[in-house]
């Protein structure tokens, strides 16, 4: 009885379309961009701890160019080679560069809009709000300074 691998049953040999230059992409736009239906999308994210879209009003989920990368990769690695969801998963923890963002930590663009974050500062202007960040991180780090000495004090009497 002859086996049946991914490929011969279609699952991995559609061409997929080329990615176009958008910031969000909506679980339909990903299902079509990567040739995987909506629920198996869903499901991938509750397997793989690096595909986290950001959910916005009523839970409504919008991926990132990488995040489209990471699902045609996790589509490549089950159907194209053949790994089980667990060896996907142990091969993406050995690939960060695929599997995660550059940056450690989500990237800005997956934070929510600050009209979202503090409906306070939906007002101000770009301008504004770059000035009281730059404000507020220095107060932070003005606090940082003045725990530290304190911190000396102890380490030193011991």
């Amino acid at each position: 009885m002859p086996t049946m691998d991914p490929a011969s049953k279609g699952l991995g040999n559609e061409a997929l379309p080329p990615i176009p230059a958008k910031r969000y992409f909506t679980i339909g736009e990903v299902s079509e961009l990567c040739c995987v239906k909506p629920h198996v999308l869903r499901y991938w994210e509750q397997e793989f701890t690096q595909l986290k879209p950001v959910k916005r009003r009523g839970n409504r989920r919008y991926y990132q160019h990488h995040e489209v990368l990471l699902v045609r990769r996790i589509r490549e690695l089950l159907y194209n080679e053949g790994f089980t969801i667990s060896g996907a998963r142990n091969r993406l923890a050995d690939m960060p560069s695929v599997a995660q963002p550059t940056q450690p930590g989500p990237p800005a663009a997956a934070r929510p809009a600050a009209e979202e974050r503090s409906p306070e500062l939906a007002g101000l202007r770009t301008d504004q709000r770059s000035e009281l960040r730059a404000e507020l991180l220095d107060i932070a780090r003005l606090l940082t300074r003045a725990e530290t000495p304190g911190e000396e004090k102890n380490a030193g009497s011991s």
